[in-house]
């Protein structure tokens, strides 16, 4: 990377070398819409495919073996940290960033001990994504919006903060099935839930299902009472 001078007198980075080769794997078309623009090839970036599922996201990173593959935290069909196995069980060598709306403590450390290489929180993708891509690229982390040169110091003091503040209880629920079961104690249908986050309703039932079994219950009622009664929703909705 160079600074030069444009004819306006402006300061902008140049690229110097082989592009950055990026998959982007969001399940929201006008994310990787919003991603592929910012990661512009002026700047040195090259998006050489995109997935909408984690199914389709391994078949890419595995076809394109890209430098850097973007993956959202809450995929439908194969959940992001799941992808993420399968992704560095057979292609090691690929980077793997995180995009997320929301992330806990732990799942950061889940997601760093599996293989991840950054985490970008999707509000801050703005500012961050950029940046984050060449760091990563160049062989560093990537973690609350900072470059991370010692993983074992960043991972230390994550365990640190994971210990003095206990994550509340979630039995194992994903991220995307605790919003699947907010949207339960709201009372919407399959179809809503399904059209809220573009999936399909058969997807939404695997969830439910998914739910049903790590939470013990049989019905959307006993689900509703058991979300409110463990605090797994937020009562000031």
């Amino acid at each position: 990377m160079k600074t030069v001078t444009s004819k306006s007198g402006a300061h902008i980075i140049a690229h110097v070398g082989p592009p950055i080769r990026i998959v982007v794997a969001d399940d929201h078309p006008v994310v990787r819409f919003g991603v592929r623009n910012m990661l512009s090839p002026d700047q040195g970036f090259d998006v050489v495919a995109e997935a909408e599922d984690g199914d389709i996201a391994i078949t890419q990173t595995l076809e394109h073996e890209p430098d850097i593959l973007l993956l959202d935290l809450q995929m439908p069909r194969l959940p992001g940290l799941e992808t993420m196995r399968a992704i560095m069980g057979r292609s090691p060598g690929v980077k793997i960033v995180l995009l997320t709306s929301t992330i806990t403590t732990q799942q950061i450390i889940e997601a760093l001990q599996i293989g991840a290489r950054g985490i970008v929180l999707k509000d801050a993708v703005a500012g961050d994504l950029a940046q984050a891509v060449r760091a990563v690229a160049g062989g560093d982390y990537w973690i609350g919006g900072e470059r991370v040169v010692n993983l074992v110091k960043a991972l230390h003091d994550l365990m640190q903060k994971a210990a003095a503040q206990p994550e509340r209880r979630t039995y194992g629920l994903t991220p995307r099935e605790l919003e699947v079961v907010a949207c339960i104690v709201e009372g919407c249908s399959n179809k809503d839930i399904a059209k809220q986050f573009t999936i399909s309703e058969e997807t939404v039932k695997r969830h439910l299902s998914n739910v049903f079994d790590k939470t013990g219950v049989s019905t959307r009622l006993e689900l509703a009472l058991f979300a409110i009664s463990h605090k797994l929703v937020n009562s000031d909705n």
